[in-house]
């Protein structure tokens, strides 16, 4: 068996609109086309080519733990830059000998993770905390 990565996740969602609009207008991921599947839904595309589905579920309860993680080369900056729109972004924590991480949700609730391994490091100067 020969598995050549993944192709897409699938996220339920309570609203499919807003679920749509956060993931293009805030993390900027493209619309695709998506088949009529009798049942609202978004087909969204990431810049590798892999896919997040939004399936629109009328009882849909947030899940509490799971998750899916967006590999980043500035886990600072995009962090800042989420913040900046107003979203609630949790502190960076390190996993030694393996990256840097942080969380936060979509606006239906859904976990996300923001990644940033340390093979995927750039050099760049270490940031300054602002003054308070």
């Amino acid at each position: 068996m020969e598995f050549l990565g993944v192709h897409h996740i699938s996220l339920n969602v309570a609203d499919t609109e807003a679920a749509e609009r956060f993931y293009t207008d805030v993390l900027g991921l493209a619309k695709l086309p998506r088949p009529d599947f009798g049942f609202p839904g978004s087909w969204l595309g990431l810049p590798d080519g892999r896919q997040v589905h939004l399936i629109q579920s009328d009882d849909f309860v947030p899940p509490k733990g799971p998750h899916f993680a967006l590999h980043v080369a500035d886990l600072d900056a995009v962090r800042d830059e989420l913040m900046a729109q107003g979203i609630k972004v949790s502190q960076v924590s390190e996993i030694a000998h393996v990256g840097r991480q942080c969380f936060f949700k979509d606006p239906c609730g859904n976990g996300i993770e923001l990644n940033e391994p340390l093979t995927s490091r750039r050099a760049r100067p270490e940031r300054v905390a602002a003054a308070s």
